[in-house]
């Protein structure tokens, strides 16, 4: 059975079959995605999936990545910070590896980037390889997972030199996105529901988990399952998980998560959430390989409720694969987490360690709710944020390239 196959049974037929008319065009179109790692965070996951089924679609897709040593990857993870909000100016040298390291990369993908006839470029980690292409014949897509509505400026400001010649860019929200002379798509991330990740677990593969990490499955089990990254707040999780316990005393926190390539400040992160936890035998704090994706999948199953308590989010994946979960989450309201996390329906917003705390007591004191607001967060995933719905969007960015000005586009 093919991939689209599954997805059917998933999307049902009429999506698959409106992803074949938009792609009928496109038959034998070359296109390439590039990023800066292929494990490790949301937009791996994505082309993990989102590449082979172009492919099966008839589009001649490849995903590359470029390679990089410290100083690169410290810079562009100051990148990440500093768009997000933090106000650290970048130093010289960490600006020079970057662009050096981005004309390194161009020696060795040029042939293949300047052959395609579309080029996603996903994130700052690779944006200067544009114009390091100089004989390119096909449309370039400048592809912004981060929430950028609040950059500091001196940072986005150098960034901008390589963005602006795109012929488009795409963000996650519109409250994402930045001023820039060519035309911007809103394209919100998704998951794939057949990836080990969020597939259907059998309960006995939830209760291997419990007995894997001395979990008791009669006692309330509280979650969150991301990157030991600040931003991601695990420290204001424990201190949630303290002042609920004060009134649940049976409750349970696990935290797991693992790095990702080109996170450098993942080990010191978690070294600090480490040090909080020590001395409490009820907090689990699990180091995964980026390949565990049954481990994640069985955790959220477990969880009675999921946190994402960032205070600096993009979109926040994690959150959607526990609504797919019929899991209810409560979230930090930013980013992207706001659009998935529909407050008092799917879950709650929360702005700090006491919100959540009195949002983690009200839920489990209510089962009913529990259930309701689960069931409530799956058909919302299910409508707005698969991974059909987000290869739909792409096909119809790269037709919309295609034709250009044309007021009207035939598909047949």
């Amino acid at each position: 059975m093919s991939l689209l196959e599954e997805y059917a049974k998933v999307s049902g037929e009429d999506v698959i079959a409106q992803l074949r008319q938009l792609a009928a065009p496109l038959n034998g179109a070359k296109v390439v995605h590039v990023n800066s790692t292929r494990s490790g965070g949301g937009v791996a996951e994505i082309l993990t999936k989102l590449v082979p089924l172009m492919q099966e679609l008839g589009i001649e897709t490849q995903w590359e990545v470029i390679n990089g040593e410290g100083d690169f990857f410290e810079c562009t993870k100051g990148m990440h910070n500093t768009l997000q909000g933090n106000r650290t100016p970048l130093a010289d040298h960490l600006l020079r590896a970057y662009e050096t390291t981005n004309a390194q990369n161009a020696e060795i993908l040029r042939p293949t980037l300047e052959d395609a006839d579309f080029v996603f470029i996903h994130d700052p980690q690779p944006a200067p390889l544009l114009t390091l292409c100089p004989a390119r014949k096909g449309k370039w897509v400048w592809r912004c997972h981060i929430d950028a509505s609040h950059p500091y400026r001196p940072v986005w400001k150098y960034l901008q030199q390589y963005v602006v010649p795109y012929d488009a860019s795409i963000f996650s929200l519109a409250a994402f996105a930045q001023e820039l002379p060519h035309p911007q798509y809103l394209i919100p991330p998704s998951i794939d529901p057949l990836s080990d990740k969020n597939k259907a677990l059998q309960d006995s593969v939830v209760a291997d988990i419990y007995r894997k990490y001395q979990l008791d499955p009669e006692r309330p089990l509280i979650a969150q399952i991301s990157r030991f990254d600040r931003f991601k707040d695990p420290i204001g999780v424990i201190q949630a998980y303290q002042l609920a316990k004060q009134f649940v005393p049976a409750l349970q926190l696990v935290l797991a998560g693992g790095g990702a390539a080109d996170d450098p400040e993942g080990e010191a992160v978690l070294a600090e959430v480490e040090a909080v936890a020590k001395g409490d035998a009820d907090i689990h704090v699990l180091l995964l390989p980026s390949d565990a994706h049954v481990e994640i999948n069985a955790l959220q199953r477990a969880a009675d409720i999921v946190l994402q308590k960032s205070v600096r989010e993009g979109f926040g994946l994690t959150v959607t694969e526990a609504m797919w979960k019929s899991k209810p989450v409560i979230g930090g309201d930013v980013g992207g987490i706001r659009l998935q996390v529909i407050d008092h329906h799917t879950g709650f917003l929360v702005n700090t360690p006491e919100g959540a705390a009195l949002r983690i007591r009200y839920l489990l004191h209510q089962p009913e709710t529990v259930k309701t607001m689960g069931a409530q967060a799956q058909a919302f995933v299910r409508e707005n944020f698969l991974i059909t719905r987000h290869l739909r969007e792409y096909l119809t960015l790269i037709v919309a390239l295609l034709h250009g000005a044309q007021e009207r586009i035939e598909l047949g």
